[in-house]
């Protein structure tokens, strides 16, 4: 199984930008869809953004225009570029690996990286 490390987050201002990375130990390309979920305090982990093997993204409602996923595979590394933050935005960001289309997400959760939208 692929491990995923996840880095980048920290604290930051509203408005501000952050650049999320997450490091697998194998080559992604195998997976139908590279993900970045989130679960804020007192709150269900929820699917911020993916990427699939052809480059398709899809974005939850709450992020569109303000984060951006993208991959590359010859370094086995997806990121999640976030502007326009906002306090909402706090939580523990986590990505995973979805084999298949039709496959649920794999759970296979990392340490998770925290960003705090604060003032």
């Amino acid at each position: 199984q692929v491990q995923l490390v996840e880095s980048g987050g920290g604290l930051v201002q509203p408005g501000g930008s952050l650049r999320l990375s997450c490091a697998a130990s194998g080559s992604i390309s195998s997976f139908y869809a590279m993900g970045w979920h989130r679960q804020g305090p007192g709150k269900q982990r929820e699917v911020v953004a993916y990427i699939t093997r052809s480059g398709s993204r899809n974005y939850a409602d709450s992020v569109k225009g303000r984060f951006t996923i993208s991959r590359d595979n010859a370094k086995n590394t997806v990121y999640l570029q976030m502007n326009s933050l906002k306090p909402e935005d706090t939580a523990v960001y986590y990505c995973d690996t979805q084999p298949g289309r039709l496959s649920e997400w794999d759970n296979n959760w990392g340490q998770g990286t925290q960003v705090t939208v604060t003032s």
